[in-house]
């Protein structure tokens, strides 16, 4: 009798450490994080009253069961629910972090590590990432100040808002990559100005730059120069006028420069003609006959109104009095008579020459004088006073040498007067060949045009020789391209050498398949911008450019394939890293910190500048079950739980977890199911408590026994 008593405390102990659980568990429904529990029951001991026995085969008796009474129940474990993850949260507190997957943030008392998924951290006054609740540091890892990336190993306290952090010293810039594709076809890489490309940089006191390349085409395939044409300041103003200085040069150097000899073959155009005169003993010479426009020889044809009127029926009359013939000589200063054909329109000779049309015929009214204040009118002849050559020598008027031509009406062309009013006449206009008429200059009766006839081999040396160039190939000496003649060939071909003089670096890629090969010399992928350490300006006074850095420029990524003629060359400040070290800054204020999905913590400058302020480390446990609570929503290890290694892990690593920042891991506490194991813990209670009354009455009878 007295053992079921002892059993009905049993059960209702038990059931009372259930519905502590249960009650703890809805206490904390809304408690971050909070990992629900619950209990596990087993029977407690039992009171064997007779052994079992088997069958005995000589009697021929069967085996009976052994006979026991069970002694009540008891707690056989309680289990945390530590890896069912609870629903999320949005805070929008940039500082609150949530776990997805099986992870622990490590935080630290002072003396002791512990282990909670309760990321509601704060910053202390001394900058420190903690705990909101209890002020425990939160450890991770800190950032290489070198190369600004994670130092992984032992965890530490994670001290992100110190004054370093704060802001972001000015840095000058050290670093650049020029990147993209240079087309061959782009017409601007064979253009004067070249492609034109801007860096931007900053100096030591966070003062912006832009230095601006350009890159050029030299005639083989594949090969490049890049040079440095100017610097401004952030105003646009180039550094050479703000320092006084006299090129670009006196503050930074950009390679070495050099130049390219090439050898070409060119074939004549139309408009030059040559004849071999080739000797028996092998020597070659020869003539180059090269036609020139009129207005290339003669002083104010070409600014002479009445010759563009005429147009194409302009002819060369006389040369120095004589009709023109073939191959006839003109030198500087002779006098060309050119005739040609012109319709003056009648609204013109009215307005601009005071002219009036009257029944088919022009008159000219003469200025009153005191002898005849009311003078007639007179009509214009051909060559009578006033004529028509007066009305074209207005026409004919050259400002540029200061010279008017000579006009006359060509008296054996009568003019013509239209029903209109228009005038058709024929003229003759006189101009003076030009001062600097070239050597060997005639008369062309098949074009009916001047042309200049040079001789091989002295046209390399004639002054005149590069006039050829230009005229019969397009070829013109500049200041860092001239060319010189080598050999004319009997088919009417020349060689031609082009020696191009080029500053800057040469750049160079591989021909066959478009990849970079070299800028600079053969082994090298970048070339510095070498910032002088000081300049003398124009005053003789010394100007301090030591806030400048250095910066290497690297072209290796760069490609020369077909992009449609469109480069997208660009050159950027920077490694082109993640961190993109080396970019230079201005000085920058902190305006925002966030933390990614893999803990990583990133500051926000006002500069543009990106900086890694460390990492927070997480752990996990071969049995994270076999934690133990410790309070303010925090774990220790036990011997069944295994033992945290002091470095923990990047969340990422195993490809499962993840971190949210602005969201907490709410409670995983399953509030029906709390409550439906209330409603049977409480009849379980109940029961076991009917257990200890119905014993007690039946031991009340047995007493009354007695009685």
């Amino acid at each position: 009798m007295m053992r079921s008593l002892f059993s009905g405390v049993s059960g209702l102990k038990t059931h009372q450490t259930r519905m502590d659980v249960i009650g703890n568990n809805i206490a904390n429904v809304n408690t971050t994080a909070y990992k629900a529990q619950n209990m596990v029951f087993s029977d407690l001991l039992y009171q064997q009253t007779q052994a079992a026995s088997g069958a005995n085969v000589a009697t021929g008796r069967g085996g009976i069961n052994a006979r026991q009474i069970g002694l009540g129940s008891k707690t056989s474990a309680i289990n945390t629910a530590i890896t069912k993850q609870g629903s999320a949260q949005t805070t929008s507190n940039p500082w609150d972090v949530m776990i997805s997957g099986e992870s622990f943030f490590i935080v630290n008392s002072g003396s002791q590590n512990f282990f909670t998924r309760d990321g509601s951290f704060t910053i202390d006054g001394a900058g420190n990432l903690v705990m909101a609740s209890t002020g425990y540091r939160v450890m991770g890892w800190q950032v290489d100040e070198e190369t600004g990336e994670i130092l992984s190993g032992p965890v530490e306290a994670l001290q992100v808002m110190n004054n370093e952090n704060m802001h972001a010293e000015a840095e000058a810039t050290t670093l650049a990559v020029a990147s993209g594709i240079l087309d061959k076809n782009d017409t601007d890489v064979h253009s004067k100005a070249g492609l034109v490309r801007t860096l931007t940089f900053f100096d030591a006191k966070g003062y912006s730059y832009t230095a601006k390349f350009s890159i050029h085409a030299l005639s083989k395939d594949g090969q490049y120069y890049v040079e440095l044409d100017d610097i401004t300041d952030s105003n646009g103003q180039s550094l050479v006028d703000y320092y006084k200085l006299e090129n670009i040069n006196q503050i930074a150097n950009f390679g070495i420069g050099g130049h390219m000899d090439e050898t070409k073959v060119y074939d004549l155009p139309d408009n030059v003609t040559y004849t071999d005169t080739t000797t028996a003993g092998g020597t070659s010479s020869g003539v180059f006959k090269v036609d020139y426009t009129y207005g290339e020889i003669l002083d104010g044809f070409s600014n002479s109104p009445i010759m563009g009127i005429a147009g194409s029926s302009v002819v060369v009359k006389t040369i120095n009095g004589a009709a023109p013939t073939d191959g006839m000589a003109v030198t500087a200063g002779q006098a060309v008579v050119m005739g040609g054909t012109v319709t003056l329109d009648r609204d013109i000779l009215e307005s601009e020459y005071g002219l009036t049309y009257d029944k088919g015929d022009y008159y000219y009214q003469p200025k009153p004088t005191t002898a005849n204040p009311n003078p007639a009118r007179v009509k214009l002849g051909n060559e009578t006073d006033p004529t028509w050559g007066t009305v074209l020598s207005q026409l004919t008027g050259n400002a540029a040498a200061g010279t008017t031509a000579t006009v006359t009406v060509d008296q054996n062309t009568p003019l013509t007067i239209d029903d209109k009013g228009n005038v058709t006449l024929s003229f003759d206009a006189s101009f003076n060949a030009a001062a600097n008429v070239p050597a060997g200059t005639v008369y062309n009766g098949t074009t009916k045009q001047f042309a200049a006839t040079l001789t091989y081999p002295d046209l390399a040396n004639d002054p005149d020789g590069a006039k050829v160039l230009e005229k019969a190939y397009g070829l013109k000496n500049t200041d860092n391209i001239t060319y010189t003649i080598n050999y004319v060939s009997p088919n009417g071909r020349a060689s031609i050498t082009k020696v191009e003089n080029y500053g800057g670096n040469m750049l160079v890629f591989d021909t066959k398949t478009g990849k970079f090969s070299y800028v600079g010399n053969q082994d090298q992928d970048a070339v510095t911008l070498d910032f002088a350490g000081s300049a003398t300006d124009m005053t003789g006074e010394t100007v301090d450019l030591g806030h400048f850095s250095d910066i290497s420029i690297d072209f290796s990524t760069m490609t020369n394939v077909n992009n449609g003629k469109t480069s997208t060359t660009a050159f950027d400040n920077g490694d082109g890293s993640s961190n993109n070290l080396g970019s230079g800054r201005k000085y920058g204020s902190l305006i925002g910190v966030e933390i990614g999905q893999d803990g990583k913590i990133s500051a926000s400058y006002d500069n543009g500048l990106s900086k890694l302020l460390g990492q927070i480390a997480v752990t996990k446990f071969a049995n994270a079950g076999g934690l133990a609570k410790a309070g303010n929503n925090l774990y220790k290890t036990t011997l069944n739980s295994g033992e945290f290694d002091g470095v923990g892990m990047d969340i990422t690593s195993d490809g499962e977890g993840t971190m949210e920042s602005g969201v907490l891991e709410m409670s995983n506490v399953d509030l029906a199911g709390e409550f439906t194991e209330m409603i049977t813990t409480q009849r379980g209670f109940q029961a076991n408590s009917r257990i200890i009354t119905t014993s007690d009455s039946m031991l009340e009878e047995l007493v009354n026994l007695k009685r």
